[in-house]
């Protein structure tokens, strides 16, 4: 009974903003709207928006980020790097403590840097870290074999939770700790209930180490899978935030809306990339004829302008298109029906063949549409396309994880750097069972490790550039995925909410300073 009591309180006071006096400026309760049902609630093992943006409101990490790319203080009061780039010296705030009134020291950041290292889909993210030495209760030096020039992005909100270690550290597999779904974290905000599919009910922190925050008194995550619902929802004003939405009729729907707002802005650091994945492991997809005649087939200028009402944008490789580091000179795979069929018939299917493609659950227009499109148009050039369809996330990541797919849809993120949310998906030492967004593809191409080894410690912008060119080449070359479009990832919100969560993580940031108005 807890959920619908402080959702009919939530309701009550959305329904305030349309006829009514407004909120106080501290206190309150902000409802957040989310699609996707998250497998658990802890960041440090497990990857992706349900998880980020709860378990970036339960646990503090190192350090935080401005709306400008700058790192600032957060459990890190202070920091250096050494000249080599090789050491880091992380100074922690003094009296901070978990919510179970547990102290946090050094020990704990050492605990959660090597526990991410060695369970994160994102292995690439702390893998130059060979040590956390804790000279001081206070002082955490990040011991580096060689340079990394995303260590400071890889310690903020959403890729670097501190765990308290008195939990996590009694020996259990930290991927499947009972203490992922009742988490005790350092955040502004403490989790009260978590009701699997339904909703996460989080209340202030009264000792966060930050004095004046949180600003509110509550978060609550509503996880609402039918989006009409969601939308009906927003509007009636029964949920006050719906982030990371993409899709252009729900984005215009909501935009007509007088008591809401709706910015693009919150989600520079994502990086969103919308792709068909390729088991190349498959025995019909190991042969990259077939790949390039996929690629061929499929007409990404017809999937944003007509799908998604130019909304979204073309993606043609594996770094986002908005990067300094995209390639320009990228192999496109203009559609082409002829050339499809003669690589299909090179390929030895000149009769065709059986496919199977999977989908993300939830965001229908980017997955499930273009899922449907896939089956009529591959069927030109002889492709016979099941689309297979997943009750909810955990089916499809199951499935995804377990490398138990033909082609599959995916949306997956730069997150701010390719060596933190690139290098996972091609990284031949990053193939890993049951993972998802690992290299789910099975893809190996000993070239393409060593040019992401070089780029993973080349600190000159301009080298790095030239590496990042000559893998999107090699990759583009190879297809173990054909990539589609970037999201138009929009944040609707009621339009009375302060310090709206616009920086480069949005929602998968601590929203301790977001309030209603006085």
């Amino acid at each position: 009974m807890k959920l619908f009591r402080n959702l009919a309180g939530a309701a009550a006071l959305a329904a305030g903003t349309l006829a009514a006096a407004p909120a106080v400026a501290d206190g309150g309760t902000l409802v957040v709207a989310s699609t996707q049902v998250p497998r658990h609630l802890n960041g440090a093992v497990q990857s992706g928006i349900a998880t980020a943006v709860p378990s970036t409101q339960i646990f503090a990490s190192p350090l935080r980020y401005d709306e400008g790319w700058n790192p600032q203080p957060y459990l890190a009061e202070s920091w250096s790097v050494s000249d080599d780039g090789l050491r880091m010296i992380l100074n922690l705030v003094r009296g901070a403590t978990f919510h179970d009134g547990t102290p946090i020291t050094s020990e704990d950041v050492a605990f959660s840097i090597m526990t991410i290292k060695e369970n994160h889909p994102f292995k690439s993210m702390f893998e130059p870290v060979e040590s956390v030495a804790t000279p001081s209760p206070h002082t955490a030096v990040i011991n580096l074999g060689r340079p990394h020039p995303a260590l400071l992005l890889a310690l903020s909100p959403a890729l670097c939770p501190i765990l308290p270690k008195h939990v996590y550290g009694d020996g259990q597999d930290p991927k499947s700790h009972p203490a992922n779904s009742a988490p005790v974290g350092s955040g502004p905000f403490m989790l009260e209930e978590f009701i699997p599919g339904e909703a996460i009910i989080m209340k202030r922190n009264p000792n966060f180490f930050i004095d004046g925050r949180p600003r509110l008194d509550e978060i609550i995550v509503r996880i609402i899978q039918d989006e009409s619902a969601l939308l009906i929802a927003m509007e009636n004003g029964e949920l006050d935030m719906y982030p990371f939405m993409a899709g252009s009729q729900a984005i215009g729907r909501l935009q007509k809306a007088d008591h809401l707002g709706v910015t693009n802005e919150g989600y520079a650091a994502v990086g969103p990339v919308n792709w068909l994945a390729f088991n190349t492991a498959n025995e019909k997809l190991s042969d990259v004829r077939v790949r390039r005649a996929i690629a061929y087939a499929v007409d990404r200028d017809f999937i944003v302008k007509a799908l998604h009402r130019g909304f979204s944008r073309v993606q043609r490789g594996p770094i986002i298109e908005s990067s300094p580091f995209f390639d320009e000179s990228i192999p496109s795979y203009d559609v082409d029906l002829d050339r499809a069929r003669a690589l299909l018939a090179e390929a030895g299917h000149a009769d065709g063949l059986e496919l199977t493609v999977d989908y993300i659950p939830g965001p229908k227009e980017q997955q499930q549409s273009i899922a449907e499109y896939l089956k009529s148009q591959l069927g030109k050039i002889g492709i016979d396309v099941t689309v297979r369809a997943a009750p909810d996330f955990p089916t499809w990541a199951g499935r995804v994880g377990g490398h138990d797919f033909d082609m599959t849809m995916d949306i997956v993120f730069n997150w701010g750097d390719p060596v933190i949310g690139v290098h996972r998906t091609y990284l031949s030492s990053n193939i890993r069972q049951g993972v998802i967004w690992s290299n789910t593809q099975s893809y190996s191409n000993p070239e393409v490790d060593g040019l992401l080894a070089s780029a993973a410690v080349e600190l000159d912008p301009d080298r790095r550039s030239d590496l990042y060119a000559e893998f999107q080449q090699r990759v583009a070359s190879d297809l173990p995925i054909y990539w589609i479009n970037s999201l138009p990832y929009h944040t609707a919100y009621d339009s009375r909410l302060r310090n709206l969560p616009v920086g480069i993580w949005g929602t998968m940031h601590p929203m301790d300073t977001v309030h209603w108005p006085d």
